[in-house]
């Protein structure tokens, strides 16, 4: 078991989670307390939910449930930028690096789910 701060995806995860706390201070009022907030709630607890899964025998729901948490962070991204609160260059960023943790945390999905169907 790594120390999960050395783990790459928690590393572009929690990186994110700093950009997206210095963002939400600029957002307008009625989006900073919204949807800024639930950003930064679910970042949170995507930060938790990688911990536990590197922390856990039982994986795969922790994992299930980061990767649901990435979904609901892309939608919420994509809400302020068509409402105007990002520029597309923060809507990019942020994208890509979404895209980086979606795409490690369903690797580690993978990989933990072989090794249930091997046994």
């Amino acid at each position: 078991m790594a120390v999960y701060e050395n783990l790459p995806v928690f590393k572009v995860a929690y990186d994110l989670m700093v950009y997206m706390y210095q963002m939400c201070g600029n957002l307008n009022r009625l989006y900073r307390y919204s949807i800024g907030e639930r950003i930064e709630m679910e970042l949170m607890d995507l930060l938790l939910d990688i911990y536990r899964a590197n922390s856990n025998e039982d994986k795969i729901s922790f994992l299930r449930n980061a990767r649901e948490k990435v979904t609901s962070i892309k939608l919420c991204v994509r809400l302020l930028h068509d409402t105007k609160q990002i520029s597309l260059k923060r809507f990019s960023y942020i994208s890509e690096q979404m895209e980086s943790v979606s795409k490690q945390l369903t690797a580690w999905y993978k990989k933990c789910n072989k090794g249930i169907i091997k046994q």
